[in-house]
C-alpha cells in the first residue's frame, strides 16, 4: 500500500475515484460524491478533471469490465 503522505492531492482524488467506482460502480460513486459533502465544491470542474482523458467509449469499455453494463 502507498503512503498517502508520497501522494499528490491529484493522485490521491484519481486513487480514491478508483476504488469508488470499483467498489460501488459508476452510479454509487457519483451518488457518495454528490451526498458526501452537500454545497461543497463543483462537481462539473471535478468531472472535467476526472475524465479529462477520456471518451464516452472509453468509459462505456470501463463499466462494461467491471461488469457493470
Amino acid at each position: 500500500m502507498i503512503e498517502a503522505t508520497q501522494l499528490t492531492p491529484k493522485e490521491i482524488r484519481s486513487i480514491g475515484w478508483d476504488v469508488l467506482l470499483k467498489k460501488l460502480g459508476p452510479n454509487g460513486a457519483l451518488q457518495f460524491i454528490l451526498d458526501y459533502e452537500k454545497g461543497y465544491g463543483n462537481y462539473c470542474e471535478l468531472r472535467k478533471e476526472i475524465f479529462k482523458d477520456k471518451t464516452v467509449q472509453d468509459l462505456v469499455q470501463e463499466m462494461k469490465n467491471e461488469g457493470y453494463a
